[in-house]
């Protein structure tokens, strides 16, 4: 199954215990606008490449399409439709006035050099410059794309329609516009939703050993976060491998290796094994929190999973097929439209600030975060209890409701 057959399948499953109207079913189950493009770039050496992006825009019923660009040379349309359909769904989870959108170019950007890459970004932009702007898709960062990247973006949006324009973009860095507590908000957000269940549950931080496969952006500040609250950290992993230890893990230690080695899968110490990323997932631990990529939980290994919750910062890392066995084990899933939201609602933020040219602080950043956030997760859980249905399904249930309502004060269908 594919990706944008999973995202399909959950928008399906949602939409049968809701009894959604099947004309908005359909809509939902179909992006407004698909974008391929073919972006010739001058390399160093004087030879010239085509690389192949795209723009897929899933549905502006509540605002803007907004998502972000991924730079990796395993994009593919499947995987941005599904993303762009995930958008939707999250931004109107946490009730924010944005639609969802997704781009990606397919590349390894690690092989090419700044210039190449800077060159590479002016062109996709250029050709999909008709499609965006700042009231009507704004793009932002993703896997293997920066605020540096974002910058340019602004740039060269900015030369094309002949004024600034920075508010086209979000995830820049500050000095261009960007949002203070941008750099933190997918795990703060996710923290948030976390601190709500533990707190309801009666769960002691001390007392409850957290893996997170994942030690990228997000998941390693999600360590840091967590394990400033006291919650053990015996396990965590990056794209070379991971490592387990059930004494537990110091996040100073792991971020000093990861610099010194270039992976935590070489740390040593406090009884560490080193363990693939596939056996990570199935180590023994209280919360499992997926910050890497999508497909990890799978038929085949759902049921080894020994966590009692799992958290997706990452997009769709469990799929329907191992939602199910999860369902079975009583093991809960905080999906990923509601738990890693955080990054888009701080992206909305970055754009009432630009829009005002007034910026906030960080302490009200976060505030006003923490007030969305938990908001959305009292919001879904109260739709977990009236449906008897999974967290995921109550998180669709709780985004198509107001997707629906917008479709049909909006628009004339």
């Amino acid at each position: 199954m594919s990706l944008f057959e999973n995202t399909l399948a959950q928008i399906k499953r949602a939409s049968d215990i809701m009894s959604l109207d099947k004309d908005i079913a359909m809509i939902l189950s179909n992006p407004m606008r698909k974008v391929e493009v073919n972006i010739p770039v001058r390399m160093d050496d004087g030879t010239l490449r085509m690389f192949t992006g795209f723009r897929v825009q899933h549905n502006n019923a509540c605002g803007p399409f907004k998502g972000g660009i991924r730079y990796h040379q395993q994009v593919d349309f499947g995987e941005v439709m599904a993303l762009s359909a995930w958008m939707t769904i999250k931004c109107s989870v946490v009730g924010i006035p944005l639609g969802g959108g997704k781009g990606g170019i397919i590349v390894n950007p690690k092989e090419l050099s700044k210039g190449e890459l800077e060159r590479l970004t002016r062109g996709y932009i250029r050709l999909i410059a008709p499609v965006i702007g700042p009231k009507t898709d704004v793009p932002a960062p993703d896997v293997n794309t920066t605020p540096e990247i974002m910058s340019w973006i602004a740039d060269e949006y900015s030369k094309i329609v002949g004024h600034d324009a920075k508010g086209v973009v979000t995830g820049k860095p500050l000095e261009n516009g960007g949002s203070k507590g941008r750099d933190k908000a997918t795990a703060m957000g996710g923290t948030y939703v976390l601190n709500e269940y533990a707190a309801e549950n009666g769960m002691n931080p001390a007392e409850t050993r957290i893996i997170v496969q994942g030690f990228g952006n997000a998941g390693s500040i999600m360590i840091e976060l967590l394990t400033a609250e006291g919650y053990k950290l015996v396990g965590t992993s990056d794209s070379q491998g991971g490592v387990y230890s059930a004494d537990g893990l110091d996040f100073a230690a792991l971020t000093q290796c990861k610099a010194e080695k270039g992976t935590v899968h070489a740390f040593e110490g406090a009884n560490a094994k080193a363990i693939t990323n596939e056996e990570l997932l199935i180590q023994d631990c209280d919360i499992l929190i997926l910050a890497a990529l999508e497909n990890q939980l799978t038929a085949g290994n759902a049921d080894q999973v020994k966590a009692k919750l799992v958290i997706e910062l990452a997009n769709g890392p469990t799929m329907p097929e191992a939602d199910e066995i999860l369902a079975k084990k009583n093991v809960l899933v905080i999906p990923d439209i509601l738990a890693n939201a955080g990054g888009v609602t701080v992206s909305w933020f970055e754009m009432l600030q630009n829009a005002d040219d007034k910026y906030w602080e960080t302490d009200e950043v976060n505030s006003k975060l923490k007030d969305i956030m938990v908001k959305a997760w009292n919001e879904v859980k109260g739709n977990k209890s009236k449906y008897n249905c999974t967290f995921r399904e109550a998180a669709f249930i709780t985004a198509i409701g107001r997707v629906e309502a917008a479709i049909k004060a909006n628009w004339k269908i």
